[in-house]
């Protein structure tokens, strides 16, 4: 691969995340300009392996052959394969100059293939268990790019993702539920509540589901409490992005534990916030 073939693919990487800033990491230009580059390509990936799950009207079938294409390239990277793809050639690139696991790009495409296949979890523990594959990958990448490797980091990154996903389920109930048959909250959990899946469909809060929901809220920032510790530990443009990140899913927790009467009302992060989470992270906080 020439220097010239390199630079294209990065570029192609780069513009695929421009296409999708909405959900580009928060302030990616915030990031080290060492990390720009190479987070360009990992969200490239993801985003490919997440729109062949969710979007468009493709047959479960077309979906799983398009992930195992992209499962066939991660073998043909670790084979030492030249790729084709503008994104397997910079990815080549990524993985080889920051010693990146292949296994974590496995788990992510496991998870989404999971997407298409299970609709339904029957308790907590399978969540959790789809959060390790779908979410948690993400942080253990960001931080290898950055050259950290310490097991009290990875785990408190751990729970950081797992949070940020499961608030991410919490915004989108109705949607995951309409547009994609699915419900992310536990089986077990919604018996107890006595809460019927028509609620999901109909945008019905009532009393149960206030309650089980608030299971749910408070669940969720007790995880992302537990991994804080490490948007304080790491220094510079990185750990202030980090901040800013839990800042946020800080904030839109708030948000869905103070509309309790409507289970269904997407928050929405507005400028005084942005502002509050800027000021938090800049003390360090």
């Amino acid at each position: 691969m020439t220097d010239q073939d390199l630079a294209q693919a990065y570029a192609e990487c780069q513009a695929l995340a421009r296409r999708h800033y909405e959900n580009f990491p928060v302030g990616s230009w915030l990031l080290p300009r060492a990390m720009r580059r190479p987070v360009t390509v990992i969200y490239a990936f993801a985003r490919t392996a997440d729109d062949l799950a969710d979007e468009g009207d493709l047959a479960p079938a077309e979906r799983l052959a398009g992930l195992q294409k992209l499962t066939d390239m991660l073998d043909g990277i670790a084979a030492g394969t030249a790729q084709n793809d503008f994104i397997g050639r910079a990815l080549v690139d990524v993985i080889s100059r920051h010693q990146l696991p292949l296994q974590l790009f496995h788990d992510l495409l496991d998870a989404f293939r999971q997407d298409v296949t299970k609709t339904r979890y029957d308790n907590f523990g399978e969540i959790m268990d789809y959060c390790r594959r779908s979410a948690n990958p993400i942080g253990r990448l960001l931080l290898q790019l950055h050259g950290d490797t310490d097991a009290r980091h990875l785990a408190y990154s751990d729970a950081i993702c797992s949070a940020l996903q499961l608030i991410n389920f919490y915004q989108d109930l109705h949607q995951d539920y309409v547009e994609n048959g699915r419900i992310y909250i536990p089986r077990d959990e919604l018996q107890r509540f006595d809460v019927t899946e028509d609620q999901f469909r109909d945008q019905r809060t009532d009393f149960a589901l206030q309650r089980l929901m608030q299971l749910q809220y408070e669940r969720a920032q007790r995880l992302l409490l537990s991994g804080a510790p490490l948007a304080k530990r790491l220094h510079g443009r990185f750990g202030f992005e980090l901040r800013l990140i839990v800042l946020g899913g800080h904030r839109i927790l708030q948000q869905l534990m103070r509309n309790p009467q409507n289970a269904f009302a997407r928050p929405r992060l507005k400028p005084v916030d942005w502002l509050w989470m800027a000021w938090r992270a800049l003390r360090g906080q």
